[in-house]
């Protein structure tokens, strides 16, 4: 499956905007959350092709969000990507059991973010 819809789930303004404009300039359609409960609601509604998750958030974490929207039969076909400063081991090891893909640490370095989209796509 083509990647072309992603859904970034981040509390951060600016890293919302930074990971949007990064994604919308090689053309991939971004939409937006800024909590994990609006991340699994959009998730659910819009069906993203990926979904990039940021960890530290107010309310439901992104670990927490990303079981919810890889538990559910509704959206556990889309792939998430974990995006956080958190770059421990037992964080990543942590992130992959929560059902998510990848996990990317940031500073994000574009040509990683996109390598590891395109091994999803």
């Amino acid at each position: 499956m083509a990647i072309k819809k992603i859904l970034i789930v981040d509390d951060s303004a600016t890293e919302r905007h930074f990971i949007g404009e990064i994604l919308s300039k090689r053309g991939f359609e971004v939409s937006f959350a800024e909590d994990g409960e609006k991340g699994v609601a959009q998730a659910k509604l819009n069906k993203p092709d990926l979904v990039i998750m940021d960890v530290v958030m107010p309310g439901m974490n992104g670990f927490q969000a990303t079981r919810a929207i890889s538990g559910d039969p509704q959206t556990k076909h889309i792939p998430v990507i974990i995006c956080t400063t958190k770059d421990q081991e037992t964080d990543k090891v942590w992130g992959v059991r929560q059902g998510a893909k990848d996990y990317v640490v940031k500073p994000i370095n574009e040509a990683d973010l996109l390598s590891k989209i395109a091994a999803l796509g």
